[in-house]
């Protein structure tokens, strides 16, 4: 069963151009790994600091496993020195 992931970020408003680049690097690494589907990036209008990503995934597992990947927890780390606050993650299955 399909599933979509809400990633919510709150970036520092000097780090937007650098959390900019991470974002389109992570996203192409995610291409490239099982069970990835799609991924959206929302900006809010109002707050251009807090970013919505939305990630879609054949499962859960797939997901798991690129959550607990190399090459992402190096993204991970990178956003961390960007962010206020903690990223804040939410597992959605698609339909009932």
């Amino acid at each position: 069963m399909s599933i979509k992931i809400l990633i919510k970020r709150k970036f520092k408003k000097e780090a937007l151009p650098d959390a900019t680049n991470i974002l389109m690097k992570a996203r192409s690494n995610a291409m490239g790994n099982k069970g990835y589907i799609s991924t959206e990036t929302l900006v809010n209008y109002n707050d251009p600091q807090s970013v919505l990503i939305l990630s879609m995934w054949q499962s859960k597992e797939d997901w798991d496993r690129y959550r607990e990947s190399g090459p992402r927890k190096e993204h991970e780390k990178k956003y961390a020195e960007l962010l206020e606050g903690p990223t804040e993650y939410e597992v959605f299955r698609m339909g009932m």
